[in-house]
């Protein structure tokens, strides 16, 4: 039995933080893990900003209210769910996935959590736990299931080579340089038709 496995942002929406940047006009939040390769490091530096500009929760759900999957993920989503059991492997936070999920007719997402305080404020975040991508494949993989994983920046490589299969989506050029191995896709109907190779 197989199950696949995919990153969010990038893969099936657009970078949340990318659409932030663009609603406020703050150049540094464009800054994702296609750039910085320690996610801790990326969360730091965007909740400084977010302090400094006096930015909430509410705010950022409000951008990602008006987001939509991205062309044609609606579609790949639908067929690959008859063919096998999917599961998106998330460093988003639920309090910023639950619309985008709605919008995706609910599919199972494992992500993260964030610290708000009583006025709204993002104060610190919690993971649910380190390097989760790849220890969700290696548990998937450990109760005897095959593992196809697609994902398209640093944070996804883990669970991309804990897999028996790994595809990057469209990835930066930069993240293809450092991981030839690597297949590459660009489109969904060009990453249905790698999962489909493997099932």
């Amino acid at each position: 039995m197989h199950v696949v496995c995919l990153d969010l942002e990038g893969v099936l929406v657009p970078e949340i933080w990318i659409n932030v940047a663009l609603s406020t006009g703050i150049d540094e939040l464009k800054l994702t893990t296609r750039d910085i390769s320690d996610y801790d490091v990326l969360m730091k530096k965007r909740l400084a900003i977010l302090e400094e500009h006096n930015l909430t929760l509410a705010d950022i759900q409000e951008v990602i209210s008006r987001m939509d999957p991205l062309k044609g993920a609606m579609e790949f989503m639908e067929e690959l769910r008859t063919l096998t059991q999917v599961v998106i492997l998330s460093d988003t936070f639920e309090e910023f996935a639950k619309p985008l999920m709605k919008k995706l007719n609910w599919p199972t997402i494992f992500c993260n959590t964030l610290v708000i305080n009583g006025s709204g404020a993002i104060t610190d975040y919690t993971l649910r736990q380190q390097d989760g991508k790849r220890k969700a494949v290696e548990a998937f993989r450990a109760i005897g299931l095959s593992v196809i994983a697609s994902g398209d920046s640093y944070n996804d490589i883990t669970m991309l080579k804990a897999a028996d299969a790994g595809i990057l989506f469209k990835p930066p050029q930069n993240v293809i340089d450092e991981f030839p191995g690597l297949p590459v896709v660009e489109t969904h109907a060009g990453l249905l038709s790698e999962i489909k190779t493997r099932l």
